[in-house]
């Protein structure tokens, strides 16, 4: 136990609770910009030209990126030192690249918000490497560099605790996840002048990312709580995790073809594409089973009640999200008609919050009261308000992937179905839609909401901390 914090098997563990806590400080600010969006699709000229919309789409697509990975970090910092039975390697190396990470993260922001695009790509040497302008990938070459320096030394620190420690499943898939994100980022710098090569490759970073090894991590991630909120025998969870990953990878890999049917690629990727992409939803279906499995036969009631919702509900909202609402338009026919469309957004938004918000979310509940010195749970009131944070965020969620899948449908009438001559315009369809936008920017004020609950319901735990006993806890 740490003589720092009781509540701590091991007192290097503490180093997550910056990555948590800044990882939901860029959440909040992904959604906030996210509501920006929202209301400059029904509202055009809004915060313009202060906040031009492929601005506000920049900085929340790249806030999901960066908030995600401080999140996975501190989920490694707080994970492997347990599983490998041994004090983080170097905390204070932990620390250092913490403060590297986020001072390139929003000197990154602020040079998106106050300068053109252009200007910043000159002024950060893009002429000498380009690798700027594409989407997902827009950070400039030299936050891409420090990315990649941040990378190496929280790999190297990961990868000293686990030789010298305990090796588990656990902790090899994550580390195996984690290399497997650093690999595959490193062809954000590889940039063809062939439009087709270039969102050839550009898609190892995206697709084999989010539907490749960030499964892993979130896969590790879920099988880490289980094992500790149920009681579980290890040996059972690692044997669902060794089947989940063999899924995912297979899936996930060749299912890439699903993004190589219209720019160029030979046809045979139609089929690849279609039928491994039809069986990605397995992994996701697979994990809803685990979760749900796990705590009915557990050894135990966890008095942390929100961390164990949060772990199946990830699940069953990654399964919809990431597995359905990619099905309804991954196969080549139906995608020929919907590539692009809305129904994409509506996939987009429900598989990253249920796959990769809600897994980073279930971790912070689950360490967040140890790491703050409360024990294994923080009190009722706290985790009534983290519950209310859970359904409000998930609901408005659903709400808003219901409302973009229906403007995806009509869209896709309206625009691209008419086979006459009839069909709209892409400015005129888009006036069709607003009347979804709107609803779509409501339930985006509700998921706003149902942030600010689960923010607050930290600060419930803070006062508690004054309270609870010093009493050690076993973990």
């Amino acid at each position: 136990m740490s003589m720092a914090n009781p509540h701590l098997k091991f007192a290097s563990q503490a180093v997550a609770k910056p990555y948590f806590v800044f990882a939901l400080m860029l959440f909040l600010g992904q959604v906030l910009f996210g509501l920006i969006m929202g209301l400059q699709y029904v509202v055009g000229d809004f915060l313009f030209p202060l906040i031009p919309f492929n601005v506000a789409r920049m900085v929340h697509t790249n806030l999901l990126i960066v908030w995600l990975l401080f999140g996975f970090m501190g989920a490694a910092y707080y994970l492997i030192p347990e599983e490998a039975d041994r004090e983080l390697h170097s905390p204070k190396l932990a620390l250092v690249l913490f403060w590297v990470f986020a001072a390139a993260g929003v000197a990154t922001i602020l040079g998106y918000l106050s300068v053109p695009y252009a200007t910043l790509a000159k002024f950060t040497g893009n002429d000498l490497l380009p690798t700027m302008g594409r989407e997902f990938l827009e950070q400039p070459t030299i936050t891409k560099m420090g990315i990649v320096v941040v990378c190496l030394g929280f790999l190297y620190n990961i990868g000293m605790t686990l030789l010298k420690g305990r090796k588990t499943t656990v902790s090899m898939v994550m580390m195996t996840g984690l290399i497997g994100l650093a690999v595959f980022f490193l062809f954000s710098f590889y940039n063809p002048e062939n439009l087709a090569r270039d969102k050839f490759y550009w898609w190892w970073v995206v697709h084999l990312w989010v539907e490749g090894v960030w499964e892993l991590i979130m896969g590790s991630m879920l099988a880490f709580v289980l094992i500790k909120i149920t009681g579980v025998d290890r040996e059972v969870v690692e044997k669902w995790l060794y089947v989940i990953i063999a899924m995912a990878l297979i899936t996930g890999i060749i299912g890439t073809g699903h993004h190589f049917f219209w720019i160029g690629a030979p046809e045979v990727w139609l089929w690849v594409g279609s039928i491994f992409s039809a069986l990605e939803p397995l992994p996701f279906l697979a994990m809803v089973v685990f979760a749900f499995s796990m705590v009915k036969n557990r050894r135990r009631q966890h008095p942390n009640r929100a961390a164990t919702l949060w772990a199946k509900g990830t699940t069953v909202t990654a399964f919809f999200g990431a597995g359905v609402w990619g099905f309804l338009h991954t196969l080549a026919p139906v995608n020929y008609y919907t590539h692009g469309s809305q129904l994409t957004a509506a996939h987009g938004h429900l598989a990253f919050y249920g796959a990769y918000a809600m897994i980073v979310m279930t971790l912070i509940s689950y360490a967040m009261p140890r790491l703050r010195g409360l024990g294994e749970a923080a009190d009722e009131r706290s985790q009534r308000l983290e519950i209310w944070g859970f359904w409000l965020m998930t609901l408005s969620m659903v709400m808003i992937t219901l409302f973009l899948t229906a403007a995806g449908v009509v869209q896709v009438w309206l625009q691209r179905w008419m086979a006459d001559g009839s069909a709209l315009p892409f400015m005129a369809t888009m006036d069709h839609l607003k009347p979804l936008f709107w609803a779509r920017l409501v339930s985006g004020v509700g998921f706003l909401a149902g942030l600010l609950c689960y923010l607050f319901s930290f600060r419930q735990r803070g006062r508690a901390a004054l309270r609870a006993p010093a009493a050690v806890v076993p973990s």
